[in-house]
């Protein structure tokens, strides 16, 4: 079952590295981008065809390991 999980950082906390982004855009001429935020995709193939237990184990994953709760949310989608 292949599974994709999307962590960004939650809206309070400071983004530096999307803020060099918007400014390398704006220089670069695409001044219409008013604000970015970057975040990670984490792609996953697990052995299941469960898709409830594919999504409890990929969420289980992002506590444990994948995103950081203090400063992250994640959303999981369920592909296949």
């Amino acid at each position: 079952m292949k599974v994709e999980i999307l962590i960004t950082l939650k809206t309070e906390v400071l983004d530096p590295q999307g803020d060099a982004v918007r400014r390398a855009l704006h220089a670069q001429g695409f001044t219409e981008v008013q604000s970015l935020r970057v975040g990670k995709r984490i792609a996953l193939d697990l052995e299941t065809q469960n898709v409830e237990e594919a999504r409890t184990r990929a969420e289980a994953m992002c506590k444990a390991l994948l995103a950081n709760p203090v400063m992250e949310t994640f959303e999981i989608r369920v592909l296949s």
